[in-house]
């Protein structure tokens, strides 16, 4: 989904006119008839501005992810910063042979099971 997909999925469902929008945003209804009609995304300096006309996170405006899921789908992927200590673990992860892979998956598996 976009990012104008997913603001004007908002505006359909509280029921937010284009017009109400653009009196609250500043951006020319043209322009967001555009985002319809055209398949086209707010300019990069209207994002903030959008964000909180629409009570959303620039997170969730750009990416459709949300820390809570409550509006996005499920990801099949994490972000973490390498210098974390999972970021860590997943680095030696990554640095071992196949075989100590296996043997890691297997003793995680069986902590699990505990």
């Amino acid at each position: 989904m976009t990012i104008s997909e997913r603001v004007l999925e908002i505006l359909d469902e509280r029921k937010i006119s284009q017009k109400e929008f653009s009196i609250k945003t500043g951006i020319p209804q043209t322009t967001i008839s555009d985002w319809r009609k055209k398949k086209t995304n707010p300019a990069s300096d209207k994002i903030l501005i959008i964000c909180k006309v629409l009570n959303v996170s620039p997170e969730w405006l750009l990416s459709g992810i949300e820390e809570d899921g409550n509006r996005s789908k499920k990801t099949d992927f994490f972000v973490i910063s390498k210098d974390t200590e999972i970021g860590n673990i997943i680095n030696s992860y990554n640095n071992m042979d196949i075989e100590n892979k296996k043997r890691m998956e297997l003793y995680v598996n069986a902590l699990l099971k505990k």
